[in-house]
């Protein structure tokens, strides 16, 4: 069985999960811890837990997904894991943050590691997790798949009766749709899905009752 617990980090108030198992190894998915306090939270939460951080993954490339890849770099020495289509805007982190926050410093970022795609399995403990692409709310979207616990978690594709912006850079609304109503939809229905922002859901219930979702299939 897994263990999920959500951080809620930065002024965009995107979620950051970490993710463990019974052996004590753990992933963390988009760290976007910006203020010290966030950062000390999800340090806390790992040691007194005494867990070991494996993998750290990244959804998409959109600053507040990846601010703080540099400070999980340095503390557990672990290296991003992004798709190789979304590894020039998490470079451009800079520019992200002062287009978005205003906020004009340089943002040293650690160099990625693995470039994930398609089919890849991301394993930590006794579990693994299936990486499946859904581009459209950025050309490298990914979605983190554990079957054995029906559990995803699809970054900015698809939050609780919401989905993802398309008009950003790398953005593309066919590639959206397609994301959503044949990939995600393709999931069995119960399977609960962790979003970039705000609360989680369920496949069934998005496929159903979405207005955005409904909007794509006419």
């Amino acid at each position: 069985m897994i263990n999920i617990q959500r951080f809620v980090c930065n002024p965009l108030q995107v979620n950051t999960f970490v993710v463990s198992d019974e052996t004590g190894e753990c992933v963390i998915i988009d760290c976007g811890a910006y203020y010290d306090n966030e950062h000390l939270a999800i340090q806390e939460y790992i040691g007194s837990h005494s867990l070991r951080p494996v993998h750290h993954l990244l959804t998409h490339g959109h600053f507040d997904h990846c601010i703080g890849a540099e400070v999980i770099y340095e503390t557990y020495g672990l290296s991003p894991e992004i798709h190789s289509a979304d590894v020039a805007l998490y470079e451009d982190m800079t520019n992200q943050v002062a287009y978005f926050l205003g906020v004009n410093k340089e943002f040293p970022m650690p160099r990625p590691g693995r470039l994930l795609r398609q089919g890849d399995m991301v394993a930590f403990g006794s579990h693994s997790l299936e990486v499946i692409e859904t581009p459209g709310h950025s050309s490298g979207g990914l979605t983190f798949y554990c079957k054995e616990e029906g559990v995803a978690f699809c970054g900015d594709t698809l939050f609780r009766m919401s989905i993802g912006r398309t008009d950003f850079d790398g953005g593309n609304e066919a590639l959206m749709k397609h994301s959503l109503i044949n990939v995600l939809g393709a999931l069995p229905s119960e399977t609960k899905v962790y979003c970039g922002h705000g609360p989680a859901t369920d496949i069934g219930t998005e496929m159903q009752f979405n207005p955005f979702v409904k909007m794509f299939r006419g």
